[in-house]
């Protein structure tokens, strides 16, 4: 079932500065099966081909790896299928994730994935709104696909309290960023035209 993701992956890979290792080529197949298996039911992703949910969800998740210190924690806000917050677990070993997500089914299936992926240890969900959530210690914070993401980005880099701040977004995200006087570094994301990384913070 995952060949065409396989492939996608490993041909892709460089346009995204990473290299994947078989065990990461793995569990991000039982991560794509499973996800698949409850699509239907959560609504966790927009349907889309083997191909593009390998760009589009892993490997942009992946991609900013590199931007993460060893060790860090990291916290997905409305983490929703697990993006980016999973890929990266995957991807990188030294790294605890947590995924704040809101909506108790979805929340739900985010610790069964975990599990599932064989990440379960290093990956903790908390089923709340993020203001609602504790923030821990030297986390970095990422979102990618809030509700209102525009209208909520000032309260969530407010929440993060000055920690480093990872959002994926697009103009529109960008236009609230700069109308609320926050100051970010953009990277176009590979393989798109208008989405980017903003990095705020340190």
């Amino acid at each position: 079932m995952t060949d065409q993701l396989r492939a996608a992956l490993l041909e892709h890979q460089a346009a995204f500065g990473v290299e994947l290792s078989e065990d990461a080529l793995g569990r991000f197949a039982t991560y794509y099966e499973f996800l698949v298996s409850r699509n239907d039911l959560l609504h966790l992703v927009a349907p889309c081909s083997e191909e593009e949910f390998a760009v589009r969800h892993i490997l942009e998740s992946v991609f900013i790896a590199g931007s993460l210190p060893e060790g860090a924690k990291v916290v997905d806000v409305g983490s929703g299928g697990g993006l980016p917050g999973i890929p990266l677990a995957i991807f990188r070993k030294d790294l605890e994730v947590i995924l704040i997500e809101s909506k108790a089914k979805k929340a739900e299936f985010l610790q069964q994935a975990a599990d599932e992926c064989g990440i379960g240890r290093r990956v903790r969900v908390i089923n709340k709104q993020f203001a609602e959530a504790e923030f821990p210690p030297k986390g970095v914070v990422t979102a990618r696909a809030l509700d209102k993401f525009p209208k909520i980005v000032p309260k969530l880099v407010k929440w993060a309290g000055g920690k480093k701040t990872i959002l994926f977004g697009g103009p529109s995200l960008e236009e609230s960023l700069t109308a609320n006087g926050i100051g970010f570094e953009r990277t176009l994301i590979p393989m798109s035209e208008q989405r980017f990384v903003f990095e705020i913070g340190r």
